[in-house]
């Protein structure tokens, strides 16, 4: 499966956050997944640091080691999810979660979220 990690999934699995299902903690870890992030996830985590609205266990410029660790890859911002942004409906107005929407939707990539708003979307979404 080609999996994308909405931001509170991938911040509750890099701090052992017991609030993550272990069968997703177990889906990002699977080897036969292949997982990424949003570099707009990697932005909001940055802009809640600085704001002290976020805390990790560990150092944010160790992210990138995190990453490389468990085989989660960055999913850049392109102009085909800007294209499919402008034609979604205003039913999660969180910008950040509204390109994650739009990558998932773009890519054809399953969702690991417990945002359900996200549903509300043509998205594959998983929580459990």
């Amino acid at each position: 499966m080609d999996l994308l990690l909405d931001t509170h999934t991938f911040i509750w699995f890099i701090n052992g956050d017991g609030s993550l299902p272990e069968q997703v903690r177990s889906d990002i870890k699977n080897i036969n997944n292949r997982c990424f992030i949003s570099i707009a996830s990697l932005w909001e985590m940055a802009i809640k640091l600085s704001l002290n609205k976020l805390q990790l266990q560990s150092d944010f410029n160790k992210i990138a080691g995190l990453l490389a660790d468990n085989d989660i890859e960055i999913l850049p911002i392109t102009f085909a999810h800007i294209q499919v942004l402008l034609k979604l409906e205003f039913h999660h107005r969180d910008p950040f979660d509204r390109i994650i929407i739009a990558q998932g939707a773009t890519e054809n990539l399953l969702i690991l979220t417990r945002d359900e708003n996200f549903n509300k979307y043509r998205v594959k979404i998983k929580w459990d």
